[in-house]
């Protein structure tokens, strides 16, 4: 199996900073996505997700589809994309959409 870590990172980076830090004594992970407007996306990874690939492929791709959604592409498109693709592609960083107004939108109430 290729290093989890390396496959996350090369995954979403360099659209985005990719940070993974250790979460607890399971072995869990917490994986934070940001860009220059903020955290993209957040997820805690279990130590059992990180280490089966297929496991680790669907946790990826769940990212890749809620980022996807948060930026206003169809859904539909996105899991067909999913679905016509054995590999992993990098994701696109949101300029605007639903996602920039709500970053901006909980930037005005921290």
């Amino acid at each position: 199996m290729d290093n989890p870590f390396q496959m996350i990172t090369d995954t979403f980076h360099p659209q985005y900073r990719v940070n993974l830090s250790i979460q607890g004594l399971d072995g869990s992970i917490m994986l934070t996505l940001s860009n220059e407007r903020g955290v993209v996306a957040k997820r805690l990874i279990s130590a059992a997700q990180r280490n089966d690939p297929e496991r680790l492929r669907r946790l990826i791709e769940s990212v890749q589809f809620g980022i996807a959604i948060e930026c206003g592409d169809s859904a539909i498109k996105i899991l067909a994309a999913m679905t016509d693709s054995a590999t992993l592609k990098p994701t696109p960083a949101p300029s605007n959409g639903p996602w920039a107004r709500n970053q901006t939108a909980l930037a005005a109430r921290i």
